[in-house]
């Protein structure tokens, strides 16, 4: 990569750079990419914050707010093509990614890989609920015949299925999929349907929840951490990530 990705490098006003920490043995660009996407009714907002808490080091990331407002003045974003119902009466998540996946690949496609030289390898995805719905659909049309660069870093999706419209051919992205131990959207039929899309999937139950949410103490976000730490790239070496675990899960801690 030639240097560290800025505003003005993208076509879009949803998106929300946070840098890395200080380095502390390089001043090569930052190796490392973590894009983060929110979920149904969010906004980007606790994500930048979240970006902030991680001090992923030599990793720069980037906080998008989905392009959809939700209708009827209701406060949030969506990242569906449209507004679907579910039988409950609830909004459905998996209202189709067309638009989405569109802006996610300018991002990184014609952005980060084109633009800037970032390898696939080096771009992670951390999605909730739609948001890692969009995220798995986005690294599931990555095939494996684009070359040896044919796998991002990784996707983390806490309570985000693989969505109905995803391709079904193999795809070497790794996946950590999140789930509360009950009531959560990862369904044994979804995990499976992950499992059958993608060829590496870990899957984690947060014990104790009743619903899908985001990371609220120590062992949850070192779920996340360990993760990111087998994956992340350094110019330095593998030590960096690695060191950083336990300092990310005690800041983690509630």
């Amino acid at each position: 990569m030639s240097r560290a990705p800025t505003q003005a490098d993208f076509p879009t006003s949803l998106v929300t750079i946070t840098p890395p920490p200080p380095p502390t043995r390089s001043s090569h660009p930052p190796a490392n990419v973590l894009l983060l996407l929110h979920g149904l009714g969010d906004k980007s907002e606790p994500f930048v914050n979240l970006a902030t808490a991680l001090r992923l080091p030599e990793t720069v990331c980037i906080s998008l707010r989905a392009p959809n407002p939700l209708p009827l003045g209701l406060p949030g974003f969506h990242w569906g093509d449209d507004i679907h119902l579910s039988p409950s009466g609830t909004l459905d998540p998996d209202a189709g990614f067309t638009k989405s996946i569109s802006i996610l690949h300018q991002v990184v496609e014609d952005t980060l890989v084109t633009a800037l030289g970032y390898p696939r390898r080096g771009i992670f995805f951390l999605g909730f609920g739609q948001g890692g719905m969009l995220a798995l659909e986005f690294a599931a049309r990555l095939r494996l015949g684009t070359g040896w660069d044919n796998e991002y870093g990784g996707v983390i999706s806490i309570g985000g299925p693989l969505p109905h419209s995803a391709p079904s051919h193999t795809a070497k992205t790794p996946v950590l999929l999140i789930g509360s131990e009950k009531g959560s959207h990862i369904s044994a039929e979804s995990e499976k349907r992950v499992k059958n899309v993608f060829s590496s999937v870990q899957v984690v139950r947060w014990r104790g929840r009743n619903k899908d949410g985001m990371m609220q103490n120590r062992e949850e976000m070192r779920d996340v951490m360990e993760f990111l730490a087998r994956r992340l790239r350094s110019w330095a070496g593998t030590g960096g990530p690695r060191t950083q675990v336990a300092e990310l899960g005690a800041a983690g801690e509630t």
